[in-house]
């Protein structure tokens, strides 16, 4: 069972300072690593510059992409971006890889839209491709591979080094990219469809938390969430409390909540996204390393 390990998901830089404060505070608040996602849209920075700006501007934090939506990309020139990037930070970048999930994106984009399990099948090949022609460039970064479905994770089980958990699932009959909550018996079963894969292999397991509220009224914050997603996402408040991918409660239930998901899951590398970074904070500042 590995030692906490925070992140965070940054986005939306307005300028080269702004950019440079955001991850200079990260770093100054004890998260080992700062990652992007891989989007289209106002505001959502190409993630390649963005991590070796970061990497620029930080001392010893990790930079990665959480993740790179591979059917996105000529993968010649991918793997041209992920060589470069690996040397300009000086072996702190951290490749995270997905399927895709977003068909809106590649429609923006003027993409073809393929289904779940060709995107798979591109991403399996992406990655043989890709090792195959960053040999001579320094060899590859460390790997993330983060998704739900049978075939990410077996390809996490056989390659990576972290596999990342989001908890989400397409909700059947909704538009592709609407999401409900993977309960907390749902994640024991693919958690441990990923052990069943993964063997002996030493694999670190990062979750990608949702939302974080500090509170003294638990059920009040779940209760919010339920309603905001026009209970959805969730069949009961109940379910809404133990979701791993949730924390709501004081600093002090916050860190109980982790060290139980730590035991039941093996999760120890917990990512936020940039809003909750600073209300994390305190919780990272208890639990890091431990």
């Amino acid at each position: 069972m590995g030692k906490f390990e925070f992140g965070v998901s940054l986005w939306h830089p307005t300028s080269g300072t702004d950019w440079t404060a955001k991850c200079r505070r990260a770093e100054e608040l004890g998260y080992e690593h700062l990652t992007v996602p891989d989007h289209l849209g106002p505001g959502r920075p190409a993630p390649f510059p963005a991590l070796a700006a970061a990497a620029a501007v930080t001392e010893q934090v990790k930079v990665g992409t959480l993740v790179s939506n591979v059917p996105f990309y000529n993968l010649a020139l991918f793997a041209r971006d992920v060589a470069t990037t690996n040397k300009l930070t000086d072996g702190r970048f951290e490749l995270g890889l997905g399927a895709g999930h977003m068909k809106h994106e590649f429609d923006d984009a003027g993409l073809p839209w393929r289904n779940a399990a060709d995107r798979i099948a591109y991403l399996t090949e992406g990655l043989a491709e890709l090792r195959t022609r960053v040999a001579d460039e320094g060899g590859m970064p460390r790997l993330l591979i983060a998704g739900n479905s049978d075939g990410v994770l077996r390809l996490a089980a056989e390659q990576a080094d972290i596999v990342g958990f989001a908890g989400l699932r397409q909700e059947r009959g909704r538009p592709p990219g609407t999401f409900v909550l993977d309960n907390a018996e749902a994640l024991d079963e693919r958690v441990a469809y990923f052990r069943t894969l993964a063997g002996a292999r030493e694999v670190n397991y990062n979750m990608l938390i949702q939302r974080v509220v500090v509170t003294d009224d638990r059920r009040e914050a779940a209760t919010q969430w339920h309603a905001e997603t026009e209970e959805r996402t969730a069949a009961s408040i109940a379910e809404v409390l133990e979701a791993p991918q949730l924390l709501f409660g004081t600093v002090d239930e916050m860190v109980a909540q982790l060290v139980n998901r730590r035991e039941r899951y093996g999760f120890s590398y917990f990512t936020v996204f940039e809003p909750m970074m600073e209300t994390f904070a305190p919780v990272v500042a208890e639990l890091r390393g431990r």
